[in-house]
């Protein structure tokens, strides 16, 4: 933590961060692949997906559906989830 007068953000910081945002322009915001690469016309049926199941995130939906089946509103509403038992 920076000290009273002490800058947030030094030189190299800012610089790291801006480069950052650099390379991150270039992805996809979905998939996080090179849009370059994924949008070129030869990449058409190049890439295969995988589906894998979160369970955490599997209750989370669950939940959702269940707040809406009730009439409930989704607006604003976010979905807190949290192990039950240990594995």
């Amino acid at each position: 933590m920076p000290g009273p007068g002490e800058p947030l953000w030094l030189p190299e910081d800012r610089w790291w961060a801006l480069a950052l945002l650099e390379a991150e322009s270039g992805l996809c915001r979905d998939c996080g692949h090179l849009l370059a690469e994924t949008t070129h016309i030869d990449a058409e049926y190049a890439y295969d997906a995988q589906l894998t199941k979160c369970h955490a995130c599997a209750a989370g939906a669950l939940r959702m559906t269940q707040h809406q089946e009730n009439g409930g509103r989704t607006e604003g509403i976010q979905v807190g989830v949290f192990r039950r038992k240990q594995l």
